[in-house]
């Protein structure tokens, strides 16, 4: 083996771990970047809005047909009564980042029965015997069900 043989293979041996670190390098930044960004927020069905199938009027309608709809007066919504929470109960805030799950009964093999979303209202009802468990009612829709407990937020009224 002559000396520059010797020299194209260190030359070369060189030069392809530094492209198989390069590759290496970059396959691992691409894979990081793309895993490390924040998933979106999950949408529970009871949170999605409902779409209605919107008419559009066709193409052949004219001018003769297009009159202005009658303005309509917003008559104003009667004030919710307050509602009154039963002996113990008190109002919470959700403080789990990805929302809670509503359960049947306080074990997490039980049926799931609905969700709640992040920052979200709910009346805490009870506690389960063991404290894990905490039996809640959302305010809007009155569902109930168990969520784990330590995931909520008391709210102080300031009245």
């Amino acid at each position: 083996m002559n000396p520059s043989s010797l020299f194209q293979f260190i030359i070369g041996f060189f030069l392809g771990i530094i492209l198989f670190g390069a590759g290496i390098a970059g396959g691992a930044y691409f894979f990081l970047t793309n895993v490390a960004g924040n998933t979106s927020k999950p949408v529970f069905s009871e949170e999605k809005p409902s779409k209605e199938k919107e008419t559009k009027p066709s193409a052949a309608v004219t001018k003769e047909e297009t009159k202005p709809a009658p303005v309509e007066t917003k008559k104003p919504e009667p004030e919710k009564p307050v509602e009154t929470l039963p002996k113990g109960a008190y109002k919470a805030t959700v403080t789990w980042s990805t929302g809670l799950s509503l359960r049947s009964n306080p074990s997490k093999d039980s049926e799931r029965v609905g969700g709640v979303g992040y920052n979200s209202e709910l009346i805490i009802l009870s506690t389960s015997n063991d404290n894990q468990w905490q039996k809640v009612r959302i305010p809007n829709s009155g569902e109930e069900g168990w969520i784990k407990s330590g995931n909520v937020k008391k709210i102080v009224d300031n009245e």
